[in-house]
């Protein structure tokens, strides 16, 4: 799933710093709490752990595996293809946001999501295709709300694609709007959603 700005964030270079500039002045979501030094990527050293399956931060070795998954995705094929054409997680994007990757004991990544802690939004998610229906994408979310919480935020928006809607609803996510196409980059409406995050105990 490819967000706003990978589209659920597809973009890097000056195209990203445009989108995140825009996504900054449109943001209904509040900014990372202060003890987030510098909107850099928290580092979490706790490994989150379900059925076999662990989530923990990306380093930058997983650059390749991450985009192969962007770009093998089942859920951009045909016309929706073009988003992830050439698409590339690198480790520099790695390094520079909050990316986690589910995995599983013989460390095969079936998943993996980026959030932009400012302004606050998740900018991809992506499950692989032989990992659908597992709860890969559920423990992703549940990881993703973990951190958001940690970082003092009181929500995070999701601009999906169009097919996603349905998983980010029933894992919490609130329909807040459409944004709209922009040819040629997006040929699409794309729905908008927002993830608020609980307090916690």
């Amino acid at each position: 799933m490819v967000t706003e700005r990978g589209t659920a964030g597809v973009a890097s270079g000056t195209r990203a710093d445009r989108r995140i500039r825009e996504a900054r002045e449109a943001s209904p979501v509040r900014a990372p709490s202060p003890r987030m030094r510098d909107n850099r990527p928290m580092r979490s050293s706790t490994t989150y752990r379900r059925g076999g399956v662990r989530v923990r931060r990306a380093v930058a070795r997983d650059a390749r595996r991450l985009t192969r998954l962007v770009t093998t995705s089942g859920a951009y094929e045909g016309p929706y293809a073009p988003m992830v054409q050439g698409y590339k997680v690198g480790p520099d994007y790695i390094e520079a946001h909050d990316v986690h990757v589910a995995v599983d004991d013989d460390g095969l990544v079936l998943g993996f999501y980026a959030l932009v802690l400012s302004p606050p939004e998740l900018d991809l998610m992506f499950v692989a295709d032989a990992a659908q229906g597992r709860g890969i994408g559920r423990l992703l979310v549940g990881h993703l709300l973990g951190q958001a919480r940690r970082a003092g935020l009181t929500a995070v928006r999701v601009v999906a694609h169009p097919p996603a809607e349905g998983f980010y609803r029933s894992v919490g996510a609130e329909r807040t709007g459409t944004v709209a196409a922009r040819p040629p980059a997006v040929m699409w409406d794309r729905p908008e959603l927002l993830f608020p995050v609980d307090a916690g105990p």
